[in-house]
């Protein structure tokens, strides 16, 4: 069943990961697929294999949003889906920050409480990490709902995804920026939910527990822990994200919005 046929959906961050999951579950099911990356060629590389366009830009420069939007409307005069997944993990290329989380899965191991958060705590965070983080989640969903809706509003229809995450909902020690990141994305989505609905523009949020991705690579050590804390004791798989954000974008969620839908494998009510 083509539950998108007809639709032009953007994903941001759809280079790989999540984001190129949520486009090749979409295009599959007859949606247009933009892809947004901050890498070029990467975007080129899913694009073309989806049948779809590549736009590249960093989602935390709103000059370049707007220009990247400029390009949409070149592509194709209405845009349906808008999902905003492109984030970080704050860890990225840190090897400090690996060591680290080798150090807290061998003290829980030996069942100790560990001294020091995996980010070192709030202590350890910078400025620049902080703003880079809050940059990338907060001011690109911002920004990239801000041209969206220009876009959606005089169709009166439309289907926003923010990608927050179970972090945001419950919180977690070490991880401080990213936290308030995502907590800040599922409280924007509520108030912008509020704002569209009149248009029959719907905003709901995923909220994703802990993915097979290579976001949570790093956290290989500590795996087995979190699988143990979580009922259905396993990860979850892309397509366990993918398939929600094709529901929240297709008529089937008509009557949904202001939501967060957190496939967490009942993560969240082991904390």
């Amino acid at each position: 069943m083509a539950r998108l046929e007809g639709k032009t959906a953007l994903i941001t961050g759809a280079a790989r990961g999540l984001g190129a999951q949520i486009a090749r579950r979409m295009a599959e099911k007859g949606a247009r697929v933009i892809i947004n990356d901050l890498n070029p060629a990467a975007a080129r590389a899913t694009a073309d294999e989806l049948g779809g366009e590549a736009l590249a830009c960093d989602v935390s420069d709103s000059a370049a949003v707007s220009a990247m939007f400029r390009e949409v409307t070149e592509l194709t005069p209405e845009i349906d889906i808008l999902v905003n997944n492109a984030g970080i993990s704050g860890i990225e290329g840190d090897n400090s920050a690996r060591a680290r989380i080798a150090q807290l899965a061998e003290a829980m191991a030996r069942g100790e409480e560990p001294e020091e958060a995996l980010d070192g705590g709030i202590a350890g965070v910078s400025d620049e990490q902080w703003r880079r983080m809050l940059a990338v989640h907060m001011d690109g969903t911002f920004f990239c709902c801000r041209e969206a809706v220009k876009l959606m509003r005089p169709r009166r229809r439309g289907s926003i995804i923010n990608m927050g995450s179970i972090m945001g909902t419950f919180g977690r020690s070490g991880g401080v920026a990213y936290c308030a990141a995502k907590a800040g994305i599922l409280g924007f989505t509520r108030a912008l939910a509020h704002e569209l609905a009149r248009y029959d523009i719907r905003v709901n949020a995923l909220a994703p527990g802990w993915i097979r991705t290579d976001m949570t690579d790093p956290l290989k050590p500590l795996q087995p822990m979190l699988e143990m804390q979580t009922p259905l004791r396993r990860f979850g798989e892309p397509d366990d994200i993918a398939w929600a954000a094709v529901y929240l974008a297709s008529d089937e969620s008509r009557f949904v919005t202001g939501q967060t839908l957190s496939p967490n494998g009942g993560f969240y009510m082991s904390q």
